[in-house]
């Protein structure tokens, strides 16, 4: 066996370069990874291109060191090295130039690192903001009468709306800057939570007939004025205000226009300006009503109507009245046929003197999505609003609500997070993604979101029910879940059903949405007196909540193993929601509290086929997010109407794909919906079995 001397070796491996090749390498090497890291992002490339990135590197490195000891470059091109005469080889002058390689590549090195370590001095969260990014606060109400208070918001969200149609900006959404004062002392803190670089101030002053604007922008980086003018006009001069300001702003903010992007910005909707002021008044009431309800919307309702009456090619007026409709619709009470399709004679009116309009489009995507649930128009409208009003984070989100309810788990995700960064302080776009997560049965990332939810409103009583079925679902374990309600009194007073279920959607239909969720956790405990006693104590305010409350009656005396005492309250109830049924055939939520008032009455054969009736009229491949609450609130009545083995095979396959809202081995396990068949060979099977966890593959 030949010895090998090692100085000899490393000697060697000096003389062919092999260290200078491993030392440019590297340096190389984390330079490409550098830039691959910070490019690819900018262009959408995906996160694995620069994980591939990096393995291809690490892959390259042996490959290299290998040919460097293998191989010489000679004048006459590249030659094995042992096939080089020594008096002709150019090693030395090459290790001269890959000397030279090393020292420029490593100046650039050290010229980043420094600019990146004075940049994080400076701001670390603002400087990393995109450069053309701006969020407009509130603006100030000087006026003597507090009551034009609409009018400051209404200017300010006019000139938001303008700009959010800038595709070179980054405009953050109403809903997050509302949280904000008109003039935060802590600019630079602001500027970070909102992810931008600049800030809009202002004031607005309303006196009789005359107006005074005040605007200014601030570099929130520098904390540095940039720009800032007042404006005195008559009322009926003030429409052009916005535009002006609009567009000021993205000259200073140096933003590139298209020109359909510059029409946006100097276009009005209407040239009267009490039909606007009209209009800004609706707009202030519709933004209440999402908050808190149906008086707002009724008020929204009549300022839009008085607007039209005064500018009837006013479109703007025309689509924002359609959107109120319609989230009364989904929100509070179903409207009837004929109300839909005045909705949609709205719409149209919107369109025809303005066919890029996104107010109309969006209110078009609203349309399909919650008045008829016709998904992909409902996505067309959506993606259209997005480009006329890229901005647009409502738009955006919307688009995640529809791949939800179509099943498509990843892009609903993505969608929602390109709308969080449009609307990063609004607490319902992190619930919702991990209302997401929650179908999915991803436990952990549901806590995360629902915990951000929370940070940032800590009343947001949907995060809170959200959470609350992840520890039931995850664990089984009632006393977690409690704990996410200890702060919550009057958010829990806020829900008047299933979390996530309006009434006025007709969607959802289980059990526990019949008894809404912060009694679910008395029923799941077995605190059958105890949730009947809350149930009392909700004195009805009208023949809906009366119902309401009959049915919850019978649901908890059914659950309780007091079917005499159920009996009562469902006789009660049977005409009334009979005559509900009658009005509304579609109402599958009538037909889920019916189906309990059945088997309450004894009419097993009835249960059956109303909540048959229901799920077949949101059927999963329909709706992913209600078809399998409907088909779980269709094996609760199987397994109380005589059906047990038609109940197990309903639930195997509620197992076996996204369902977890409502269905997890965990849940199954206490629920006392499943006592009828707890003993059942095949379903103490199923608690042993599988559940799937994360999206569909």
């Amino acid at each position: 066996m030949t010895h090998v001397n090692p100085k000899n070796f490393f000697a060697e491996l000096r003389r062919r370069n092999v260290y200078k090749v491993a030392l440019a390498y590297a340096v190389v090497a984390w330079l490409l990874m550098q830039i691959a890291s910070q490019i690819f992002p900018f262009f959408e490339i995906p996160n694995w291109a620069v994980r591939l990135v990096v393995l291809l590197l690490i892959i390259g490195f042996p490959i290299a060191l290998i040919l460097a000891w293998a191989f010489e470059l000679t004048p006459e091109g590249i030659k094995r090295t042992e096939d080089v005469d020594l008096g002709k080889s150019i090693r030395r002058k090459t290790g001269r130039k890959l000397d030279f390689l090393i020292i420029a590549v490593l100046s650039l090195v050290i010229t980043a690192l420094i600019f990146q370590r004075y940049h994080a001095k400076v701001s670390p969260a603002v400087s990393s903001s995109p450069e053309k990014s701006i969020a407009v606060l509130p603006f100030e109400n000087l006026s003597e009468e507090k009551a034009n208070a609409y009018f400051a918001e209404g200017i300010k969200n006019e000139i938001l709306t303008r700009l959010a149609t800038v595709r070179d900006l980054k405009v953050i959404s109403r809903t997050s800057t509302a949280k904000y004062q008109s003039k935060p002392d802590n600019l630079k803190t602001v500027a970070q939570e909102l992810g931008v670089s600049t800030i809009l101030e202002g004031a607005v002053q309303k006196a009789g007939d005359k107006i005074r604007i005040n605007v200014q922008l601030i570099d929130a980086r520098a904390d540095r004025h940039l720009w800032g003018k007042s404006y005195d006009r008559d009322l009926r001069d003030v429409l052009g205000v916005e535009s002006e300001v609009s567009q000021e702003i993205a000259d200073a903010l140096q933003a590139n226009l298209s020109p359909s992007e510059s029409h946006a910005l100097a276009s009005a909707g209407t040239r009267d300006a009490e039909a606007y002021d009209l209009y800004l008044r609706g707009e202030y009431e519709l933004h209440i009503a999402e908050s808190t309800g149906t008086g707002a919307y009724d008020r929204a309702d009549a300022f839009y109507r008085q607007a039209l009456a005064r500018d009837p090619s006013f479109g703007e007026a025309a689509a924002e009245l359609a959107r109120s409709r319609l989230l009364l619709h989904w929100n509070v009470a179903p409207l009837a046929p004929a109300e839909l399709e005045e909705v949609k004679s709205l719409i149209e009116r919107a369109l025809a003197p303005a066919p890029n309009s996104p107010e109309a489009h969006f209110a078009l995507g609203l349309f399909f999505y919650f008045g008829h649930r016709q998904y992909e128009k409902a996505l067309m409208e959506f993606n259209r609003t997005l480009e006329f009003k890229p901005n647009y984070a409502l738009a955006r989100f919307y688009c995640a609500m529809v791949y939800r309810r179509r099943g498509e788990w990843e892009r609903s995700l993505a969608d929602s997070q390109r709308a969080q960064e449009l609307d990063p302080r609004d607490a319902t776009i992190p619930s919702e993604i991990g209302s997401t997560y929650l179908m999915v049965r991803l436990w952990k990332d549901v806590e995360r979101a629902e915990l951000r939810a929370l940070a940032i409103d800590p009343q947001n009583a949907l995060a809170a029910a959200y959470l609350t079925f992840s520890r039931l679902g995850s664990t089984g374990d009632v006393r977690s879940a409690r704990r996410v309600l200890d702060d919550f009194p009057e958010a829990i007073k806020r829900i008047p059903g299933g979390a996530g279920a309006p009434r006025g959607a007709t969607g959802a239909g289980d059990v526990l949405t019949v008894i809404g969720w912060p009694l679910y956790l008395d029923v799941i405990e077995r605190r059958f007196t105890y949730a009947l006693q809350a149930v009392e104590k909700q004195a009805p305010k009208n023949d809906a909540e009366h119902l309401q409350q009959l049915v919850r009656r019978v649901a908890i005396r059914l659950l309780a193993g007091e079917p005499e005492a159920a009996k009562s309250a469902g006789e009660e109830a049977l005409p009334l929601l009979e005559a509900r049924l009658r009005e509304r055939p579609d109402d599958t939520f009538a037909m889920t509290e019916l189906s309990w008032v059945y088997l309450a009455l004894g009419h097993n054969a009835d249960a059956l086929s109303i909540s048959r009736q229901a799920a077949d009229t949101i059927s999963i491949e329909k709706d992913a997010v209600w078809g399998p609450i409907l088909q779980n609130g269709l094996a609760q009545i199987e397994a109380r109407a005589g059906a047990p083995e038609e109940a197990i095979k309903r639930l195997r396959r509620l197992l076996s794909i996204p369902a977890a809202w409502e269905v997890s081995i965990a849940l199954l396990k206490i629920d006392p919906s499943w006592d009828p068949i707890r003993d059942h060979p095949d379903f103490q099977q199923l608690l042993s079995g599988p559940e799937q966890i994360g999206p569909n593959k």
